[in-house]
């Protein structure tokens, strides 16, 4: 039995926690707030099981300078982040070149094609099976030729075994009428699930870590330097035989101390969630020209996407989320956003749209579980079963080098 610190109590380091424990090791999970607010509460809900496509494929990259210019559109960067982000810019544009685009879409598949397998036991640990609607999702479009715009995408993922059924307008309004007029076409795909409340689904892996024994302290890790120990903010150390790093969006500061650089940049995500939307959805709505979308939640619709790059510590722009309650009337005339309460949180975005998954190249106590970018929900359960191989010594199921922190290298 090893003694394992886990650095986050996100859901990424709840599941890794979960594994490890389950191994029969003796596990700390370390979080400044292990309570309080994270992009494990405020996400859209969705079990994104379909989606293969990176960030930087082309058909989005291109469309990225005229995102930049719309104040509220669905891209923003804000001037004083420009020179910290050139690095991990640069390698966007290399992700977005077709080879690579395939080899970061079949690595995120072979994650993804497990997902389902990963979660159902954490979610049946936890007493959460309900908790998981596997309804599907409905990608809706304005116009033609923004479909035809997107089908190198959807052909992307078929590739990869998905399903993605082109429907008619009519058929999207059968399955989904609150749909207000305008929507051209829609694809439907059917392994996209989501969950009642991603709150809901954190809090309660916290509370089953806690009936295991799982010791959950507040504190900040600020030193992974030394093997053997996490140094904490207030001087106290917790000695470890192994660390699992899993601290989102603030991760790469700790794997610097290391010794690997890693690109990854806070990718700030907004919404907004009203409690009585006055109309009815069955599942995730995807809006596909404004990449938004609206997600039926046991406490409400969420309305969430935007993409915004100002760093860990600048004031949040709720201007933001204000503007995806609007939007989100504009595909949904009947929506009522009264009450609605605004969110935003920091996701650990890649260039390559790949997570961080892997033993450090220069520490070998040292584990790296982030940079899960949109699909923390998704792929949580999923990475904290290939972490609890790698600390456990097994050969995990599936090729982990491209998820290495070597590629940054």
């Amino acid at each position: 039995m090893a003694r394992v610190v886990v650095i986050g109590a996100g859901i990424v380091g709840l599941c890794a926690a979960f594994h490890l424990q389950r191994d029969g090791h003796a596990v700390t999970v370390i979080d400044r707030v292990p309570e309080g607010d994270k992009c494990s509460w405020g996400n859209a809900g969705a079990v994104a099981v379909t989606e293969v496509a990176p960030m930087a494929v082309p058909s989005v990259f291109r469309r990225v300078p005229g995102w930049l210019f719309d104040p509220l559109g669905p891209l923003a960067l804000r001037p004083a982040q420009l020179p910290r982000m050139l690095p991990w810019l640069a390698s966007l544009a290399l992700a977005s070149r077709p080879a690579h685009v395939e080899r970061s879409a079949a690595a995120l598949a072979s994650l993804l094609h497990r997902v389902f397998d990963d979660l159902a036991p954490v979610l049946a640990a936890c007493g959460l099976t309900d908790d998981l609607h596997r309804a599907g999702a409905l990608t809706v479009y304005r116009s033609a030729r923004a479909l035809a715009a997107d089908r190198d995408e959807w052909a992307l993922k078929r590739r990869h075994g998905i399903v993605c059924d082109e429907i008619s307008s009519a058929d999207a309004y059968a399955l989904e009428p609150a749909l207000g007029p305008g929507i051209a076409a829609a694809v439907m795909t059917p392994a996209w699930s989501h969950v009642s409340d991603p709150k809901a689904i954190w809090g309660g892996v916290l509370a089953e870590l806690r009936r295991r024994g799982v010791t959950i302290l507040a504190g900040e890790a600020v030193d992974i330097g030394s093997k053997g120990k996490v140094r904490l903010g207030s001087g106290a150390t917790v000695a470890c035989d192994a660390t699992v790093v899993a601290a989102g969006a603030w991760s790469a500061a700790l794997a610097r101390q290391a010794g690997d650089r890693v690109l990854l940049q806070a990718e700030r995500g907004y919404n907004v969630t009203v409690p009585n939307p006055g109309i009815a959805v069955s599942r995730e709505i995807i809006f596909a020209e404004r990449k938004f979308v609206a997600t039926p939640l046991a406490i409400g619709l969420r309305i969430g996407g935007a993409a915004e790059f100002a760093g860990l510590t600048a004031p949040a722009n709720y201007a933001r989320a204000r503007a995806l309650g609007t939007l989100g009337q504009t595909y949904l005339p009947g929506l009522s956003l009264a009450g609605g309460t605004e969110w935003m949180g920091n996701r650990p975005s890649t260039p390559d749209s790949l997570p961080v998954i892997g033993k450090s190249p220069r520490r070998p106590d040292v584990f790296y579980a982030f940079g899960h970018c949109h699909l923390g929900l998704t792929l949580s359960a999923t990475t904290g079963a290939l972490t609890a191989d790698l600390v456990a010594g097994r050969a995990p199921s599936i090729d982990l080098s491209p998820f290495a922190a070597s590629r940054f290298s």
